[in-house]
């Protein structure tokens, strides 16, 4: 294996040409939504192919129903060494409104701003500039003598669409893509000085409920006080739902969920985070989950219950005095720890039932449920990343959670049954999806170098 200082003094080196590469990339115009582009998402996993050759990995570009995956093998000089597969994703939104970008989106280019230099172009941050990042690291160890690693890439065009080709690739190819671990760069710092590994994702329950109650719309005038009103039955329903404190009132909805590690626990609180400021930025002030919860823990590790969409009556301008016949209302939980989202939905579906007053029944539509997803804080893989990222920034990284989901890492785990290690080095201000997307030059190239520590830490 070569030595770490020298693959870190590559590195170095190499940033100019890797900088070259990178605009490459960013210059293919890989818009994954828009069909007239398919032909540039083709030559994205053309090019990654292409690159990944040159490393010395047997890769190939792998057809699917939509766009391509990309997919690479390489050895490393070592049998007794965990066997990695990378994630990343070639395919980027659309530039659109393409008259607020400053130059054009698929001409990067490096500016100066008061935080640093920073790379802008479209898909530099999501996610063409976190991957090279992985890839760079890779070359420089090839430079130096050979991967510390034997490692798998999969490269995927459909990320920004909902990985429609995703589940059956990964069922179609499960024996050539099994790995010790798993790693996906698609997350972000905690700050521009602060690294950060994302440990934990909630899970997610979408249900919609339909109320049904007489056999059409009614005169309020006429069967007001006697008729049921379908609106009513689901505002009782939804105050039901959370008592005073915050807490979701569902039988065993709390079962499988854990309290933090209190080493955990106490990172988070000595974080430099603003409730105040979080809440202000959208005109809130007030904490409205669990009482006696932070509202990083609200957001990171607790579950939810939230009502997403209400639908029932007249809702065109002026009045219409009618009691609705039907009214329907969307609900999503955020899952944590261990709760089983099957148990959840037939939960959720009893206690509606139970509420239902003669005259009305309900109809239940599924709009999908996953588990949540956690890193073991006990694990040796992220106890060798922190103390990797610790050398490289001289800060301890924040063990982040996330309070939304991403599902490749479903994918490991239900399909692969594979752990994650979610390292990315992105920031809040990237303008991901937006006009004049940027990546800090300082994330891209000390992104590079960490993830050379990452892989040196995982052989040890």
């Amino acid at each position: 294996m070569a030595a770490l200082e020298t693959v870190l003094d590559k590195i170095d080196a190499n940033l100019e040409s890797a900088l070259a590469r990178l605009f490459e990339l960013i210059e293919i115009r890989s818009v994954s939504t828009d069909p007239a582009f398919a032909g540039d998402c083709e030559a994205a996993a053309e090019w990654l192919a292409k690159e990944l050759t040159s490393l010395g990995f047997e890769a190939s570009v792998r057809p699917t129903a939509g766009h391509p995956m990309v997919v690479g093998h390489a050895k490393a000089d070592r049998p007794d060494v965990p066997h990695l597969l990378f994630y990343g994703h070639y395919d980027v939104q659309p530039p659109d409104p393409l008259e607020l970008w400053e130059t054009p989106p698929f001409a990067p280019r490096i500016v100066d701003a008061p935080t640093g230099r920073q790379i802008v172009g479209r898909g530099v941050a999501d996610d063409k500039g976190q991957l090279m990042t992985f890839i760079e690291a890779v070359r420089a160890f090839r430079e130096s003598g050979g991967l510390p690693c034997k490692i798998t890439v999969l490269l995927e065009g459909e990320e920004e669409t909902g990985s429609p080709s995703l589940p059956a690739f990964l069922a179609a190819n499960k024996k050539e893509l099994e790995a010790d671990l798993a790693l996906v760069c698609d997350t972000g710092m905690w700050d521009r000085a602060t690294p950060a590994i994302t440990t934990m994702l909630r899970g997610l329950v979408l249900e919609e409920v339909v109320v049904q109650g007489a056999n059409r719309d009614l005169h309020s005038g006429i069967f007001g006080g006697a008729a049921q009103n379908p609106i009513h039955v689901l505002a009782r329903i939804i105050a039901g739902l959370r008592d005073g404190e915050g807490r979701v009132t569902l039988p065993g909805f709390y079962d499988g969920v854990a309290e933090l590690p209190e080493e955990v626990a106490e990172q988070w609180r000595n974080l430099a985070f603003s409730e105040e400021d979080f809440l202000g930025a959208v005109g809130l002030s007030i904490p409205a989950g669990e009482q006696g919860r932070s509202v990083l823990e609200m957001v990171w590790s607790r579950p939810t219950c939230d009502v997403n969409g209400i639908i029932g009556g007249y809702t065109g301008k002026g009045s219409k005095t009618v009691l609705p016949a039907q009214a329907s209302a969307k609900f999503s939980f955020r899952l944590v720890g261990n709760q089983d989202p099957a148990k959840i939905a037939e939960t959720f579906r009893a206690y509606v039932r139970k509420i239902l007053p003669a005259d009305c029944r309900a109809e239940f539509i599924s709009h999908g449920a996953s588990r949540a997803l956690q890193l073991p804080f006990s694990s040796e893989s992220l106890s060798r990343a922190s103390r990797a990222l610790r050398a490289e920034w001289g800060t301890e990284p924040v063990l982040a959670g996330c309070g939304g989901s991403i599902p490749i890492v479903g994918n490991f785990k239900t399909d692969l049954n594979m752990d994650t290690l979610m390292i990315g080095f992105g920031l809040e201000d990237d303008r991901v999806h937006s006009p004049n997307e940027k990546y800090e030059l300082s994330s891209f190239h000390k992104g590079a170098r960490s993830w050379a520590r990452v892989l040196h830490a995982l052989a040890l």
